[in-house]
């Protein structure tokens, strides 16, 4: 199903948006570090959005989430509510934020390691996760690209390494609605699918685990989804554009 189409002003709102959003993610970045809480993230996000200009989407009527941003640690995959839970060395924690800008939403989401440099099979989670997410991004070339390109370059990605892959969630049209038409899995098939047109903008979201691909929703929150098997997760997003010859990443700065 196709989206409606965009004027200029609501796409260069996004690429506005897109901008606070990459800002805020490069300040947690900097911030991040053992002995920090995912609350104390939580509420220096819900000042940055402030004062940047934008509102948090995620506190909107929908999806009525109970904080500013997804803080999922460890085995945690996505939609996890920020806790008093206090970050320690090793912890792979992966950060999901929704903004509203000039009534326009975007999306994305990164993963690292806290306290110590990346090694070993952590490594290769974050590493392989993130790389599948631009090669879901170099396989759009304008007009042509189906949505089936798209999973076919991040399946590839995620199976040649190894990974489990999170077949249950997928990515997903953004624009004036945080969540619409077209789904974009994180696997599929060359030229099947959804056929993407310049002005659409989507959500790319590959998400992995160092194990199996089946998931599980906390009973106690109704939020959180984590990994069956308790294996670690890691999960990168990007907002983008899509143009008459490729993409155009609009939450990067």
């Amino acid at each position: 199903m196709s989206q409606p189409e965009k004027t200029t002003t609501q796409i260069q709102a996004m690429r506005e948006g897109g901008r606070i959003l990459a800002t805020i993610f490069d300040g947690i970045k900097k911030r991040v570090k053992v002995g920090m809480t995912e609350l104390e993230v939580d509420l220096w996000v819900e000042k940055e959005i402030k004062r940047l200009g934008a509102t948090p989407t995620y506190k909107e009527p929908v999806p009525d989430f109970p904080n500013v941003i997804c803080i999922s640690t460890n085995e945690e995959i996505v939609h996890s509510i920020p806790t008093d839970y206090t970050f320690e060395a090793g912890d792979i924690v992966s950060f999901d934020l929704v903004i509203s800008y000039k009534g326009m939403k975007t999306d994305s989401a990164f993963t690292m390691i806290v306290g110590e440099k990346p090694s070993g099979a952590k490594k290769h989670l974050v590493n392989l996760t993130e790389r599948s997410l631009y090669a879901g991004i170099d396989a759009i070339k304008g007009r042509g690209t189906y949505t089936g390109d798209i999973g076919a370059a991040i399946e590839k990605v995620l199976s040649d390494g190894k990974l489990g892959i999170i077949r249950d969630l997928v990515g997903h049209g953004i624009g004036p609605e945080m969540h619409m038409e077209p789904d974009v899995p994180n696997y599929g098939r060359k030229g099947s699918g959804v056929l993407l047109r310049p002005g659409d903008t989507i959500a790319i979201e590959p998400m992995a685990t160092l194990g199996g691909e089946k998931i599980l929703t906390d009973k106690n929150d109704g939020w959180t989804i984590y990994t069956k098997d308790k294996s670690l997760a890691a999960h990168f997003e990007h907002t983008v554009l899509i143009t008459e010859d490729g993409a155009e990443i609009l939450t990067q700065l």
